[in-house]
């Protein structure tokens, strides 16, 4: 992975889950909080769990890790949620600007909140941010179809043609 490459898939990543929260922001919130038996159970919750993750990435990424899990009580509308997304991003973006081809293969060790410590290079954990998030978008999708609404599209191939014609 690149410099160059890092910096586009963050910015599809941005650009996807912003697609994302803007199209649930248009549902009911009883649809949105509604229990649809996934693994985290509601779009709230999976979305929850999305920004929460990409919190707990970069702090492994600063240095200062943060093992606890995001909850839907610390964040308990769609509003708090984004607003989350949104200083995650931002804080993410400044991790990005310090980073370099070779910084992106430089290794450093991370401890799941299981307690299991591993070893990864920054780009193979920036990959792993985007493919995480991407599988629950697709989840958030799945719910909105399930629950009659229409879902954004988030592939890769429709950010690159829309992102090429600006």
């Amino acid at each position: 992975m690149t410099f160059v490459e890092l910096k586009l898939l963050h910015a599809f990543n941005a650009w996807a889950s912003n697609r994302v929260f803007d199209a649930v922001g248009q549902m009911p919130e009883a649809d949105v909080t509604r229990d649809m038996k996934t693994s985290h159970g509601s779009i709230h919750a999976t979305l929850v769990h999305m920004v929460g993750a990409e919190k707990m990435w970069l702090s492994r990424w600063l240095g200062t890790p943060d093992r606890s899990f995001l909850s839907t009580a610390e964040v308990p509308t769609l509003a708090d949620v984004r607003a989350g997304w949104e200083r995650v991003g931002f804080e993410t973006a400044k991790f990005i600007g310090t980073m370099n081809d070779r910084k992106l293969q430089e290794t450093f060790t991370m401890t799941t909140a299981k307690g299991e410590s591993f070893v990864h290079t920054y780009g193979q954990a920036f990959q792993h941010v985007v493919d995480h998030g991407t599988y629950h978008r697709g989840q958030v999708v799945a719910m909105m179809r399930q629950l009659g609404g229409v879902p954004p599209s988030t592939g890769l191939i429709v950010f690159y043609r829309e992102t090429t014609r600006t």
